[in-house]
């Protein structure tokens, strides 16, 4: 493929979805095709030791994956947040109430959902979370393949719902999928945290400082039962936004634009790659049309559409906030049922709500979360089709 070809391939909005997609098809097929699916599942067992002293962390690749370079993802996720509150779509009153609403809309009603069909499973029912979540790449990206039709108050919509999500997903995780606490750990991690607060205070702008101390907490943080991920978290939101010597430089906005194409074009695919190779033999229909399969399906398309909406709908009629500027019933419809992509976030908060658990249970959460994605996705961007003015149209009006 030409170089110019690949460079326009990566200014698309779409790009990262579309990657995240073919390395879910590389993966199924790896996992599925007698002889390759030996060398899929001896990749994920490779096992890496980093050794420093009397430190030791011994995982395999599978693990080095999710909860180290996952810990990058949730870095860049905690300097999104950040930025979003501080100086974007979170920092208006009233931009963020009608979002917040929504947002919260769509992590109860999806809940409810999966607690009907798993109520009988006290093991499924820990995956109550699983659809909770929206993949921001994912739903950003197919928004975007509808080019100047879609009005800018609506991609801002989708992207603070998005965000609140995030940050929801991230306060669950700290909450619900905690392992046996080591204090000890804890306590050094709080610590390290300390003095990224301490350093931002003073107003330090050299990121390397924080990275050496986000790395110390990173492995604080493993050791102590709570997910690694989270230090990614912390020490974006410790990264200063503005710097006080130079008005034009923000160490947040440079290390947000240095990590986006690693997490965007490597990590997310390479996590969607070892996370998504479920084997089709030997399933049966008890797990194809099981409680957590059908529950995170229905969860995500179902439920997010029904929460989002009607939790916006509500807002809106009761005058607590106002529609998106420029969008009509039919197009916030048509969005809500978007915010039922979850891939990336659904697949991770799977991963640990059934870490330890039967294949099956694995098995069941990537089912249920391609099938209510991929669902989501296309009846959402049909709705959308049919409810955003035409491309003349849409710029007879911003005109």
């Amino acid at each position: 493929m030409p170089v110019q070809a690949i460079q326009r391939f990566l200014k698309l909005q779409s790009a990262s979805g579309i990657l995240l997609m073919i390395a879910a098809a590389a993966a199924l097929i790896c996992a599925n095709v007698p002889g390759i699916d030996r060398f899929y599942k001896a990749l994920l067992d490779i096992p890496i030791e980093i050794r420093l002293g009397a430190l030791e962390l011994n995982k395999n690749f599978l693990l080095i994956v999710n909860d180290g370079l996952m810990a990058v993802f949730f870095l860049l996720v905690g300097l999104e947040i950040k930025r979003e509150i501080m100086d974007g779509e979170l920092s208006d009153r009233r931009q963020v109430t009608l979002p917040a609403i929504a947002a919260v809309g769509g992590v109860a009603i999806p809940a409810l959902i999966y607690f009907f069909f798993t109520q009988e499973d006290p093991v499924g029912r820990s995956g109550w979370a699983i659809p909770a979540a929206t993949d921001i790449a994912f739903s950003l990206g197919i928004l975007s393949l509808l080019g100047s039709r879609v009005p800018l108050a609506l991609k801002v919509f989708l992207t603070a719902v998005a965000v609140v999500d995030d940050l929801g997903a991230i306060i669950i995780i700290a909450l619900f999928y905690t392992s046996k606490l080591s204090i000890t750990a804890l306590v050094l991690g709080v610590l390290g945290m300390v003095v990224l607060a301490i350093l931002n205070r003073l107003r330090v702008t050299h990121l390397g400082m924080y990275m050496l101390v986000g790395v110390l907490i990173w492995v604080c943080v493993l050791k102590s039962g709570v997910h690694a991920t989270l230090a990614g978290v912390a020490l974006g939101f410790a990264i200063p936004l503005r710097a006080e010597d130079d008005e034009g430089h923000s160490p947040l906005r440079h290390l947000e634009h240095m990590l986006h194409p690693y997490v965007a074009y490597l990590i997310l695919p390479l996590f969607a790659f070892v996370n998504s190779g479920v084997s089709f033999r030997g399933i049966g229909a008890d797990v194809l049309f099981g409680p957590v399969t059908l529950g995170i399906a229905g969860g995500l398309l179902i439920g997010k559409t029904v929460g989002v909406f009607g939790f916006s709908a509500l807002a809106v009629v009761t005058k607590v906030a106002d529609l998106p500027t420029g969008t009509s019933w039919g197009s916030l419809f048509g969005v809500s049922i978007l915010t039922g992509v979850g891939f990336t976030m659904s697949l991770f908060i799977g991963m640990l709500a059934f870490e330890g658990a039967q294949p099956d249970y694995a098995v069941a959460t990537r089912l249920g979360v391609f099938g209510g994605s991929i669902l989501a996705a296309l009846i959402g961007l049909g709705v959308l089709r049919v409810s955003l003015p035409k491309e003349g149209a849409a710029g007879e009006t911003e005109g």
